[in-house]
């Protein structure tokens, strides 16, 4: 799945859907909380707003298939000590995603 076909789905997304299909997209591991740190760093730096917001590690896993590594990689996020160790609402833009794709790790 591409990040306009997430979209599709909804138009505001949490960040770690959004973080996830670009690892897709990449062919990137999404597990490392390092490169989430990073990828999160960057949005922010970029101007693209997002809002912190509770995800619910035990129904957060569905969509993907792989919920068992999903509720992996929160409960390790959960653990981390920084603000931006969270979920956060996205708005799924052609800018925005535009600049989501110019991330590098």
């Amino acid at each position: 799945m591409s990040l306009e076909e997430l979209r599709e789905k909804a138009f505001f997304q949490n960040s770690i859907d959004v973080w996830i299909m670009l690892c897709e997209e990449k062919k990137w591991d999404y597990s490392d909380i390092k490169n989430y740190l990073r990828f999160i760093d960057y949005l922010f730096s970029n101007g693209i707003k997002i809002q912190r917001f509770p995800l619910c590690i035990k129904e957060s896993g569905g969509m993907f298939e792989r919920g068992k590594d999903k509720t992996s990689f929160l409960e390790r996020l959960s653990k981390v000590q920084s603000d931006n160790a969270s979920a956060f609402t996205i708005k799924l833009t052609q800018s925005a995603i535009a600049t989501m794709r110019g991330f590098a790790l």
